[in-house]
């Protein structure tokens, strides 16, 4: 089983902490974390983007001129798609672009994706993440002692609003309770910073 130290808020080791095999320790697929930041990524898409066909378009009721005799090309309305003002042929129409991997393929990814921070050393486990008032000098203290990168990812094991608080304000990181911990976020973030009861829920959910 892997085994990642464990740090206090002030970056002072105080001890280790094994982490679960099947969790932390497998061999990442690369092929199932593409598939599922395509899907998070699509599930993203708002899909709103709209045309106007040329039975959408105002105007165009009545034929410009008569059919013959004129030597101008025939034509039935002003709102011709090869008209100005006319309207799009196979244009974008509202639509759902989300769809859902299957809960094996879904489960394996997020495994590979903590995997893949545990395999590149890019994981930062302390005891504990709180403060008594919302600071965002105290977290950026705490970062800088744990040696936490530019780009961090914060999970913490419930929805603390003065961690919270404290680090939304900082560029490049993320504060994030552990029920929404997704394989996105864990890829995009070069570090991620996790307290020990996290780790215990993310072991619990997908051990």
């Amino acid at each position: 089983m892997p085994k990642v130290p464990l740090y206090n808020m002030s970056g002072a080791q105080v001890g280790e902490l094994e982490l679960n095999d099947s969790v932390f320790g497998i061999e990442p697929n690369k092929a199932v974390l593409y598939d599922f930041v395509k899907m998070q990524m699509a599930n993203k898409r708002v899909g709103t983007a709209s045309t106007k066909t040329r039975a959408d378009v105002r105007g165009g009721g009545r034929k410009p001129w008569r059919q013959k005799g004129t030597g101008r090309a025939r034509v039935g309305s002003t709102r011709n798609p090869l008209w100005t003002g006319g309207g799009v042929v196979f244009g974008p129409h509202p639509r759902d672009y989300s769809y859902r991997l299957p809960r094996k393929v879904r489960r394996l990814a997020m495994r590979s994706a903590l995997s893949t921070k545990v395999k590149e050393q890019s994981i930062i486990v302390v005891d504990e993440l709180t403060f008594a008032e919302p600071k965002t000098r105290l977290m950026v203290e705490t970062l800088k002692a744990l040696n936490a990168g530019k780009k961090t990812l914060v999970v913490i094991a419930d929805g603390d609003g003065n961690v919270t608080k404290s680090a939304r304000n900082i560029p490049g990181v993320k504060p994030l309770p552990v029920d929404f911990i997704n394989v996105y976020d864990l890829l995009h973030y070069d570090t991620l910073l996790i307290t020990k009861d996290a780790v215990a829920r993310v072991e619990e959910v997908f051990a």
